[in-house]
């Protein structure tokens, strides 16, 4: 399959038929993982050995080839040019994607973990050095947390010992991800107004606001919770329980917005997310929409069309486009094949 190398290409296929299976092969590509959550051995057809991804890509004028082995069990193999993958960031260099689905709308109902990966996965974009920085709160999350259960809720001089190094570490690289993430919600803020105002076609007051948890220097914070963390076998604060608040006016997004205004917000935050690594990294994105017209009215599903940046993109659908729509080329999928 051949995408339309400017403008949109639209996929179409009755329910069933492989549509998202194709935009999840191509974001899988872009940074190994399934943006529906699925795990390697849930994309391998059953009985298969191995599931197969290629695709060429054209960077800066210069060709590139990416191709993966996903084995049911284990670690996928990734060749970029023929040359094994020695770190997921460099894929960046070769392929970016901005991916909305209809489970985007968790982004505004859901818990907090979906909107800091959010964040997160756009920190990464925007600069592979983020990357880095995320692993490591993780890696001292992970062994933090192993400490506090095997401590039984007792602290003895070993345990506190090493508490203290764990708690040095998840300050430093705490402190460095939520200055980043602090930077990158005061960029979107504006970006997820504007994006706001075209697909809900009316303006309104939006609030992105960062919020941690804890109070003060991030060290002294995880000090005085120390106690409770012991009691608890878990880390209770740091940017792991960090949450990004969404405001439309002056209510919570969350909680008081209807269900019309928790989508336009969530596409907001999608092409407000875009524009941002476009900015930072000075070319765009593949806009990969899987079905989102199914849970949009047609006012909405019309603005977000108008409200579509210039670039490549692929949209999937089972029914008819919205007014305004434009492909540049389209296919039919059936059966999980590419018909010609």
């Amino acid at each position: 399959m051949e995408l339309a190398p400017d403008g949109l290409t639209v996929v179409i296929g009755e329910n069933g038929q492989g549509k998202t299976n194709l935009l999840e092969a191509l974001a899988w590509l872009a940074t190994l993982s399934s943006f529906r959550g699925a795990p390697n051995e849930a994309l391998v057809r059953q009985g298969a050995a191995h599931a197969y991804v290629r695709a060429q890509v054209d960077r800066d004028g210069r060709g590139v080839l990416v191709e993966a082995e996903l084995p049911p069990r284990g670690s996928p193999r990734v060749l970029v040019n023929g040359n094994a993958l020695r770190r997921s960031t460099d894929l960046l260099g070769a392929l970016r994607v901005s991916v909305f689905s209809p489970d985007d709308l968790a982004l505004i109902k859901g818990g907090p973990s979906y909107r800091r990966d959010l964040v997160d996965d756009a920190l990464v974009a925007t600069a592979p050095h983020h990357a880095q920085t995320r692993s490591a709160v993780e890696r001292v999350l992970k062994q933090r947390g192993a400490l506090l259960r095997q401590a039984g809720g007792k602290a003895t001089p070993e345990v506190v010992s090493t508490l203290d190094v764990w708690d040095a570490k998840l300050a430093e690289h705490g402190n460095a991800l939520v200055a980043a993430r602090r930077e990158l919600v005061t960029r979107l803020e504006p970006l997820v107004a504007k994006a706001y105002a075209e697909v809900a076609t009316g303006a309104a007051a939006i609030a992105v606001r960062y919020v941690p948890s804890w109070e003060g220097e991030l060290h002294a914070a995880l000090g005085a919770a120390r106690a409770d963390d012991l009691r608890r076998g878990v880390t209770t604060v740091g940017p792991h329980r960090d949450e990004i608040e969404l405001h439309i006016g002056t209510l919570p997004a969350r909680t008081h917005a209807s269900q019309g205004e928790q989508r336009s917000l969530a596409l907001a935050l999608r092409l407000a997310v875009h524009a941002a690594v476009t900015e930072a990294t000075g070319s765009a994105p593949i806009l990969l929409l899987d079905d989102v017209f199914s849970e949009l009215d047609p006012h909405r599903s019309a603005a977000l069309v108008a409200a579509l940046p210039d670039g490549q993109a692929v949209l999937t659908t089972a029914g008819a486009l919205p007014p305004g729509a434009s492909p540049a080329a389209t296919v039919r999928i059936h059966d999980g094949t590419i018909e010609p």
